[in-house]
Protein backbone atom coordinates (compact mmCIF):
# COMPACT_ATOMS: atom_id res chain seq x y z
CA UNK A 1 0.00 0.00 0.00
CA UNK A 2 1.37 3.42 -0.99
CA UNK A 3 0.62 6.31 1.43
CA UNK A 4 -0.03 9.50 -0.49
CA UNK A 5 0.65 13.09 0.58
CA UNK A 6 -3.06 13.45 1.42
CA UNK A 7 -2.78 10.42 3.71
CA UNK A 8 0.04 11.99 5.67
CA UNK A 9 -1.84 15.26 6.08
CA UNK A 10 -5.05 13.58 7.32
CA UNK A 11 -3.12 11.32 9.64
CA UNK A 12 -1.39 14.32 11.19
CA UNK A 13 -4.68 16.16 11.59
CA UNK A 14 -6.27 13.11 13.19
CA UNK A 15 -3.42 12.85 15.65
CA UNK A 16 -3.38 16.47 16.80
CA UNK A 17 -6.54 16.45 19.00
CA UNK A 18 -5.15 13.56 20.96
CA UNK A 19 -1.98 15.52 21.56
CA UNK A 20 0.38 12.79 20.40
CA UNK A 21 3.08 13.19 17.73
CA UNK A 22 3.77 9.59 16.73
CA UNK A 23 7.37 8.69 15.71
CA UNK A 24 6.27 6.73 12.59
CA UNK A 25 3.33 6.35 10.23
CA UNK A 26 2.29 3.16 12.03
CA UNK A 27 2.18 4.89 15.38
CA UNK A 28 0.37 7.91 13.97
CA UNK A 29 -2.29 5.80 12.30
CA UNK A 30 -2.78 3.77 15.48
CA UNK A 31 -3.80 6.99 17.30
CA UNK A 32 -6.80 7.48 15.02
CA UNK A 33 -8.51 4.17 14.35
CA UNK A 34 -11.28 5.60 12.09
CA UNK A 35 -8.68 7.20 9.83
CA UNK A 36 -6.70 3.96 9.69
CA UNK A 37 -9.84 2.09 8.74
CA UNK A 38 -10.61 4.66 6.02
CA UNK A 39 -7.16 4.25 4.52
CA UNK A 40 -7.43 0.46 4.52
CA UNK A 41 -10.87 0.60 2.93
CA UNK A 42 -9.68 3.12 0.35
CA UNK A 43 -6.81 0.82 -0.59
CA UNK A 44 -9.17 -2.15 -0.82
CA UNK A 45 -11.54 -0.24 -3.14
CA UNK A 46 -8.75 0.91 -5.49
CA UNK A 47 -8.95 -0.92 -8.81
CA UNK A 48 -6.32 -3.66 -9.21
CA UNK A 49 -3.43 -2.76 -11.50
CA UNK A 50 -1.97 -6.15 -12.33
CA UNK A 51 -5.06 -7.18 -14.31
CA UNK A 52 -4.95 -4.16 -16.62
CA UNK A 53 -4.43 -4.89 -20.33
CA UNK A 54 -2.30 -2.65 -22.58
CA UNK A 55 -1.93 -2.28 -26.34
CA UNK A 56 0.02 0.25 -28.41
CA UNK A 57 -0.48 1.86 -31.80
CA UNK A 58 0.82 4.89 -33.65
CA UNK A 59 3.88 5.97 -35.58
CA UNK A 60 6.94 3.78 -35.94
CA UNK A 61 9.23 6.24 -37.74
CA UNK A 62 9.96 9.95 -37.44
CA UNK A 63 12.60 12.26 -38.85
CA UNK A 64 15.03 13.78 -36.38
CA UNK A 65 13.49 17.03 -35.17
CA UNK A 66 9.93 15.89 -35.89
CA UNK A 67 7.19 14.59 -33.59
CA UNK A 68 5.89 11.03 -33.29
CA UNK A 69 2.61 10.26 -31.50
CA UNK A 70 2.31 6.85 -29.86
CA UNK A 71 -1.05 5.75 -28.47
CA UNK A 72 -1.36 3.55 -25.38
CA UNK A 73 -4.73 1.83 -24.85
CA UNK A 74 -5.55 0.71 -21.29
CA UNK A 75 -8.39 -1.76 -20.65
CA UNK A 76 -9.83 -2.02 -17.13
CA UNK A 77 -10.87 -5.67 -16.89
CA UNK A 78 -11.80 -5.44 -13.18
CA UNK A 79 -15.20 -4.66 -11.65
CA UNK A 80 -14.01 -1.43 -10.04
CA UNK A 81 -13.60 2.04 -11.47
CA UNK A 82 -9.94 2.87 -12.14
CA UNK A 83 -8.72 6.26 -10.95
CA UNK A 84 -5.10 6.36 -11.96
CA UNK A 85 -1.98 8.27 -12.76
CA UNK A 86 -0.10 6.70 -15.69
CA UNK A 87 3.53 7.25 -16.65
CA UNK A 88 4.64 6.04 -20.08
CA UNK A 89 8.44 5.89 -19.80
CA UNK A 90 10.81 6.28 -22.77
CA UNK A 91 14.59 6.92 -22.97
CA UNK A 92 15.64 10.52 -22.18
CA UNK A 93 16.68 11.16 -25.81
CA UNK A 94 13.04 10.63 -26.86
CA UNK A 95 12.04 14.06 -25.57
CA UNK A 96 12.78 17.65 -26.30
CA UNK A 97 14.35 19.73 -23.53
CA UNK A 98 12.07 20.08 -20.51
CA UNK A 99 9.10 18.19 -22.01
CA UNK A 100 9.48 14.68 -20.56
CA UNK A 101 7.29 15.00 -17.49
CA UNK A 102 4.57 16.95 -19.32
CA UNK A 103 4.22 14.39 -22.11
CA UNK A 104 4.72 11.10 -20.24
CA UNK A 105 2.34 11.50 -17.29
CA UNK A 106 -1.45 11.35 -17.52
CA UNK A 107 -4.41 11.16 -15.14
CA UNK A 108 -7.44 9.20 -16.26
CA UNK A 109 -10.55 7.43 -15.01
CA UNK A 110 -11.70 4.17 -16.61
CA UNK A 111 -15.06 2.61 -15.63
CA UNK A 112 -15.16 -1.15 -15.09
CA UNK A 113 -14.87 -3.13 -18.32
CA UNK A 114 -14.05 -0.08 -20.47
CA UNK A 115 -10.97 1.16 -22.30
CA UNK A 116 -9.25 4.52 -22.60
CA UNK A 117 -6.42 5.76 -24.78
CA UNK A 118 -3.64 8.19 -23.99
CA UNK A 119 -1.17 9.71 -26.45
CA UNK A 120 2.54 10.17 -25.79
CA UNK A 121 4.22 12.74 -28.05
CA UNK A 122 7.90 12.03 -28.71
CA UNK A 123 10.39 14.60 -30.02
CA UNK A 124 13.63 12.61 -30.31
CA UNK A 125 16.95 14.41 -30.07
CA UNK A 126 19.08 11.60 -31.56
CA UNK A 127 18.91 9.22 -34.50
CA UNK A 128 18.36 5.51 -34.03
CA UNK A 129 15.77 3.23 -32.43
CA UNK A 130 13.88 4.40 -29.36
CA UNK A 131 12.31 1.57 -27.36
CA UNK A 132 9.45 2.06 -24.91
CA UNK A 133 10.44 1.27 -21.33
CA UNK A 134 7.77 0.59 -18.70
CA UNK A 135 4.22 1.77 -18.17
CA UNK A 136 3.71 2.54 -14.48
CA UNK A 137 0.13 2.80 -13.19
CA UNK A 138 -0.82 4.13 -9.75
CA UNK A 139 -4.45 3.30 -8.94
CA UNK A 140 -6.10 5.45 -6.25
CA UNK A 141 -9.05 4.60 -4.03
CA UNK A 142 -12.24 6.72 -4.03
CA UNK A 143 -10.89 8.96 -1.22
CA UNK A 144 -7.41 9.29 -2.67
CA UNK A 145 -5.85 8.19 0.64
CA UNK A 146 -4.03 5.10 -0.64
CA UNK A 147 -2.97 3.65 -3.97
CA UNK A 148 -1.85 0.46 -5.67
CA UNK A 149 1.09 0.66 -8.08
CA UNK A 150 2.50 -1.66 -10.69
CA UNK A 151 4.76 -1.48 -13.78
CA UNK A 152 4.17 -3.26 -17.09
CA UNK A 153 6.30 -3.90 -20.17
CA UNK A 154 4.45 -2.71 -23.29
CA UNK A 155 6.95 -2.96 -26.19
CA UNK A 156 7.06 -0.40 -29.00
CA UNK A 157 9.88 0.96 -31.15
CA UNK A 158 10.15 4.29 -32.95
CA UNK A 159 12.98 4.59 -35.49
CA UNK A 160 14.39 8.11 -35.69
CA UNK A 161 15.51 8.80 -39.27
CA UNK A 162 18.13 11.30 -40.49
CA UNK A 163 16.57 14.73 -41.02
CA UNK A 164 17.69 15.03 -44.70
CA UNK A 165 17.93 18.81 -44.51
CA UNK A 166 19.77 18.94 -47.85
CA UNK A 167 16.63 17.94 -49.78
CA UNK A 168 16.03 21.69 -50.28
CA UNK A 169 18.87 21.57 -52.83
CA UNK A 170 17.28 18.77 -54.85
CA UNK A 171 15.00 20.86 -57.17
CA UNK A 172 17.87 23.04 -58.44
CA UNK A 173 20.09 20.00 -59.07
CA UNK A 174 17.28 18.20 -60.87
CA UNK A 175 16.88 21.23 -63.14
CA UNK A 176 20.57 21.01 -64.02
CA UNK A 177 20.18 17.30 -64.57
CA UNK A 178 17.34 17.92 -67.03
CA UNK A 179 19.59 20.32 -68.92
CA UNK A 180 22.28 17.65 -69.11
CA UNK A 181 19.73 15.10 -70.22
CA UNK A 182 18.45 17.27 -73.07
CA UNK A 183 14.97 17.74 -71.61
CA UNK A 184 15.12 21.53 -71.92
CA UNK A 185 16.01 23.85 -74.77
CA UNK A 186 19.54 24.25 -73.34
CA UNK A 187 21.88 21.67 -74.83
CA UNK A 188 25.09 20.96 -72.97
CA UNK A 189 27.66 18.97 -74.85
CA UNK A 190 28.94 16.04 -72.85
CA UNK A 191 31.42 13.33 -73.72
CA UNK A 192 28.98 10.49 -73.22
CA UNK A 193 28.37 7.67 -75.65
CA UNK A 194 24.65 8.22 -76.35
CA UNK A 195 24.25 10.55 -79.37
CA UNK A 196 21.56 13.19 -78.93
CA UNK A 197 21.50 15.69 -81.80
CA UNK A 198 23.44 18.16 -83.94
CA UNK A 199 23.74 21.90 -83.42
CA UNK A 200 25.77 24.77 -84.82
CA UNK A 201 29.32 25.22 -83.64
CA UNK A 202 29.97 28.09 -81.23
CA UNK A 203 33.39 29.39 -80.15
CA UNK A 204 34.73 27.34 -77.27
CA UNK A 205 33.32 23.98 -78.41
CA UNK A 206 35.77 21.11 -78.54
CA UNK A 207 36.79 20.61 -82.17
CA UNK A 208 36.67 16.86 -81.61
CA UNK A 209 32.88 17.13 -81.42
CA UNK A 210 32.59 18.48 -85.00
CA UNK A 211 30.58 16.22 -87.31
CA UNK A 212 32.43 16.67 -90.62
CA UNK A 213 29.91 14.75 -92.71
CA UNK A 214 27.04 16.91 -91.50
CA UNK A 215 29.17 20.03 -91.96
CA UNK A 216 29.83 19.06 -95.60
CA UNK A 217 26.09 18.93 -96.29
CA UNK A 218 25.36 22.42 -94.95
CA UNK A 219 26.83 25.89 -94.81
CA UNK A 220 27.53 25.93 -91.05
CA UNK A 221 29.85 23.82 -88.93
CA UNK A 222 27.86 21.19 -87.01
CA UNK A 223 28.82 19.59 -83.70
CA UNK A 224 27.41 16.54 -81.98
CA UNK A 225 25.67 16.73 -78.61
CA UNK A 226 25.41 13.74 -76.31
CA UNK A 227 23.12 12.56 -73.62
CA UNK A 228 24.88 11.77 -70.37
CA UNK A 229 25.16 8.05 -69.77
CA UNK A 230 22.36 6.45 -67.78
CA UNK A 231 22.23 3.26 -65.77
CA UNK A 232 25.67 3.93 -64.29
CA UNK A 233 26.60 2.31 -60.97
CA UNK A 234 27.38 4.47 -57.92
CA UNK A 235 28.69 3.04 -54.66
CA UNK A 236 28.44 5.30 -51.60
CA UNK A 237 30.99 4.28 -48.95
CA UNK A 238 30.64 5.83 -45.48
CA UNK A 239 33.66 5.66 -43.21
CA UNK A 240 32.20 5.01 -39.73
CA UNK A 241 35.55 4.88 -37.92
CA UNK A 242 36.74 7.14 -35.12
CA UNK A 243 37.27 10.23 -37.30
CA UNK A 244 33.55 10.26 -38.15
CA UNK A 245 32.71 10.78 -34.46
CA UNK A 246 34.26 14.25 -34.32
CA UNK A 247 31.74 17.06 -34.05
CA UNK A 248 31.82 19.94 -36.51
CA UNK A 249 29.56 22.69 -35.30
CA UNK A 250 26.47 21.08 -33.82
CA UNK A 251 26.60 17.73 -35.63
CA UNK A 252 29.00 14.76 -35.87
CA UNK A 253 30.90 14.40 -39.14
CA UNK A 254 29.01 11.18 -39.80
CA UNK A 255 25.65 12.98 -39.76
CA UNK A 256 26.86 15.58 -42.27
CA UNK A 257 28.17 12.77 -44.50
CA UNK A 258 24.80 11.02 -44.25
CA UNK A 259 22.99 14.15 -45.38
CA UNK A 260 25.27 14.44 -48.42
CA UNK A 261 24.79 10.75 -49.21
CA UNK A 262 21.01 11.12 -49.13
CA UNK A 263 21.01 14.07 -51.55
CA UNK A 264 23.30 12.22 -53.96
CA UNK A 265 21.11 9.11 -53.68
CA UNK A 266 17.96 11.06 -54.53
CA UNK A 267 19.66 12.86 -57.43
CA UNK A 268 21.38 9.82 -58.95
CA UNK A 269 18.26 7.66 -58.77
CA UNK A 270 16.33 10.36 -60.65
CA UNK A 271 19.15 10.39 -63.23
CA UNK A 272 18.55 6.71 -63.92
CA UNK A 273 21.72 5.52 -62.18
CA UNK A 274 21.89 2.62 -59.76
CA UNK A 275 23.06 3.42 -56.24
CA UNK A 276 24.36 1.07 -53.53
CA UNK A 277 25.43 1.94 -49.99
CA UNK A 278 28.22 0.54 -47.82
CA UNK A 279 29.09 1.68 -44.27
CA UNK A 280 32.39 0.31 -43.00
CA UNK A 281 35.09 0.70 -40.34
CA UNK A 282 36.49 -2.71 -39.45
CA UNK A 283 33.44 -4.56 -40.68
CA UNK A 284 30.31 -3.80 -42.65
CA UNK A 285 27.94 -1.75 -40.47
CA UNK A 286 25.19 -1.19 -43.04
CA UNK A 287 24.58 -2.12 -46.66
CA UNK A 288 21.95 -1.43 -49.31
CA UNK A 289 22.28 -3.28 -52.59
CA UNK A 290 20.18 -3.86 -55.68
CA UNK A 291 17.15 -1.72 -54.81
CA UNK A 292 14.84 -0.30 -57.45
CA UNK A 293 14.54 3.46 -57.92
CA UNK A 294 11.27 3.62 -55.95
CA UNK A 295 12.67 1.61 -53.03
CA UNK A 296 16.16 3.08 -52.95
CA UNK A 297 15.85 6.30 -50.91
CA UNK A 298 13.62 4.80 -48.16
CA UNK A 299 16.00 1.83 -47.88
CA UNK A 300 19.06 4.09 -47.56
CA UNK A 301 17.34 6.31 -44.98
CA UNK A 302 16.33 3.26 -42.95
CA UNK A 303 19.84 1.78 -43.11
CA UNK A 304 21.48 5.04 -41.98
CA UNK A 305 19.08 5.70 -39.07
CA UNK A 306 20.70 3.44 -36.42
CA UNK A 307 24.26 3.99 -37.64
CA UNK A 308 26.71 5.39 -35.06
CA UNK A 309 30.46 6.10 -35.26
CA UNK A 310 32.74 3.39 -33.91
CA UNK A 311 35.76 4.48 -31.87
CA UNK A 312 38.18 2.31 -33.85
CA UNK A 313 40.66 3.03 -36.62
CA UNK A 314 39.17 2.25 -40.01
CA UNK A 315 40.72 -0.74 -41.77
CA UNK A 316 41.51 0.77 -45.19
CA UNK A 317 42.40 -2.57 -46.78
CA UNK A 318 39.17 -4.12 -45.56
CA UNK A 319 37.22 -1.11 -46.79
CA UNK A 320 38.85 -1.36 -50.23
CA UNK A 321 38.12 -5.09 -50.45
CA UNK A 322 34.49 -4.57 -49.42
CA UNK A 323 34.10 -1.76 -51.99
CA UNK A 324 35.56 -3.87 -54.80
CA UNK A 325 33.27 -6.74 -53.84
CA UNK A 326 30.23 -4.43 -53.93
CA UNK A 327 31.27 -2.87 -57.27
CA UNK A 328 32.27 -5.74 -59.58
CA UNK A 329 32.14 -3.58 -62.73
CA UNK A 330 33.21 -0.01 -63.47
CA UNK A 331 31.51 2.36 -61.02
CA UNK A 332 31.72 5.72 -59.36
CA UNK A 333 32.92 5.09 -55.79
CA UNK A 334 32.08 7.98 -53.48
CA UNK A 335 34.05 7.70 -50.25
CA UNK A 336 32.82 9.94 -47.44
CA UNK A 337 35.71 10.15 -44.99
CA UNK A 338 38.00 12.64 -43.27
CA UNK A 339 40.94 14.37 -44.94
CA UNK A 340 43.27 14.12 -41.94
CA UNK A 341 46.77 13.43 -43.20
CA UNK A 342 47.60 10.35 -41.10
CA UNK A 343 44.55 8.18 -41.96
CA UNK A 344 44.83 9.10 -45.65
CA UNK A 345 48.59 8.66 -46.04
CA UNK A 346 48.88 5.50 -43.93
CA UNK A 347 45.53 3.93 -44.73
CA UNK A 348 43.90 5.04 -47.98
CA UNK A 349 46.81 5.95 -50.28
CA UNK A 350 48.45 2.49 -50.27
CA UNK A 351 45.20 0.82 -51.40
CA UNK A 352 43.99 3.61 -53.66
CA UNK A 353 45.48 2.17 -56.88
CA UNK A 354 43.28 -0.90 -56.47
CA UNK A 355 40.22 1.36 -56.61
CA UNK A 356 41.29 3.85 -59.28
CA UNK A 357 42.47 1.11 -61.63
CA UNK A 358 38.91 -0.06 -62.20
CA UNK A 359 36.70 2.74 -60.93
CA UNK A 360 36.23 6.50 -60.80
CA UNK A 361 36.84 7.60 -57.21
CA UNK A 362 35.47 10.69 -55.47
CA UNK A 363 36.43 11.53 -51.89
CA UNK A 364 34.13 13.86 -49.93
CA UNK A 365 35.07 15.28 -46.55
CA UNK A 366 33.52 17.58 -43.94
CA UNK A 367 35.58 20.72 -43.31
CA UNK A 368 35.42 22.58 -39.99
CA UNK A 369 34.23 26.19 -40.49
CA UNK A 370 35.80 27.11 -37.14
CA UNK A 371 39.26 26.54 -38.64
CA UNK A 372 38.52 29.10 -41.38
CA UNK A 373 37.30 31.53 -38.73
CA UNK A 374 40.42 31.00 -36.62
CA UNK A 375 42.71 31.58 -39.60
CA UNK A 376 41.35 35.14 -39.94
CA UNK A 377 41.59 36.01 -36.25
CA UNK A 378 43.86 38.86 -35.16
CA UNK A 379 44.09 41.38 -32.33
CA UNK A 380 45.88 39.43 -29.59
CA UNK A 381 48.79 37.06 -29.13
CA UNK A 382 46.41 34.14 -28.58
CA UNK A 383 44.45 34.99 -31.73
CA UNK A 384 47.66 35.13 -33.79
CA UNK A 385 48.75 31.73 -32.50
CA UNK A 386 45.27 30.35 -33.29
CA UNK A 387 45.48 31.80 -36.80
CA UNK A 388 48.89 30.21 -37.35
CA UNK A 389 47.64 26.81 -36.18
CA UNK A 390 44.56 27.07 -38.38
CA UNK A 391 46.65 28.05 -41.42
CA UNK A 392 48.93 25.07 -40.83
CA UNK A 393 45.93 22.73 -40.60
CA UNK A 394 44.46 24.15 -43.81
CA UNK A 395 47.78 23.76 -45.65
CA UNK A 396 48.08 20.16 -44.52
CA UNK A 397 44.53 19.47 -45.65
CA UNK A 398 45.28 20.98 -49.08
CA UNK A 399 48.40 18.82 -49.41
CA UNK A 400 46.37 15.72 -48.60
CA UNK A 401 43.77 16.66 -51.21
CA UNK A 402 46.53 17.23 -53.80
CA UNK A 403 47.97 13.79 -53.08
CA UNK A 404 44.59 12.24 -53.80
CA UNK A 405 44.14 14.29 -56.96
CA UNK A 406 47.50 13.08 -58.28
CA UNK A 407 46.01 9.58 -58.17
CA UNK A 408 43.07 10.74 -60.31
CA UNK A 409 40.67 11.19 -57.40
CA UNK A 410 38.09 13.99 -57.37
CA UNK A 411 38.07 15.70 -53.96
CA UNK A 412 35.17 17.59 -52.40
CA UNK A 413 36.03 19.39 -49.15
CA UNK A 414 33.23 21.56 -47.76
CA UNK A 415 31.59 22.67 -44.52
CA UNK A 416 28.62 20.63 -43.21
CA UNK A 417 25.95 22.89 -44.75
CA UNK A 418 27.77 23.00 -48.11
CA UNK A 419 28.96 19.40 -48.41
CA UNK A 420 25.73 17.97 -49.81
CA UNK A 421 25.25 20.49 -52.65
CA UNK A 422 28.99 20.43 -53.43
CA UNK A 423 28.95 16.65 -53.73
CA UNK A 424 25.86 16.80 -55.97
CA UNK A 425 27.60 19.38 -58.18
CA UNK A 426 30.70 17.16 -58.45
CA UNK A 427 28.51 14.24 -59.52
CA UNK A 428 26.81 16.36 -62.19
CA UNK A 429 30.20 17.62 -63.42
CA UNK A 430 31.49 14.05 -63.78
CA UNK A 431 28.30 13.11 -65.58
CA UNK A 432 28.57 16.07 -67.96
CA UNK A 433 32.20 15.19 -68.69
CA UNK A 434 31.30 11.58 -69.45
CA UNK A 435 33.53 10.21 -66.72
CA UNK A 436 30.90 7.90 -65.21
Amino acid sequence: MALTGRTALLAAIGALPVGILAPSWTGMLAVNAPLSLAIVCDYALAAPVRSLRFTRSGETTVRLGGQADVQLSITNASKRRLRAQVRDAWPPSSWGAGTEQATSRSRLTIPAGERRRITTSLRPTRRGDRHADRVTVRSYGPLGLAARQSSHKVPWTVRVLPPFTSRKHLPSRLARLRELDGRTSVLIRGQGTEFDSLRDYVPGDDTRSIDWRATARQANVAVRTWRPERDRHILLVLDTGRTSAGRVGDVPRLDASMDAALLLTALASRAGDRVDLLAYDRRVRAQVHGRSASELLPAVVDALAPLEPELVETDARGLSAAALKSAPRRSLIVLLTNLDAAPIEEGLLPVLPQLTQRHTVLVASVADPQVEKMSKARGSVEAVYDAAAAAQAQAQRRRTAEQLQRHGVTVVDATPENLAPALADAYLALKAAGRL
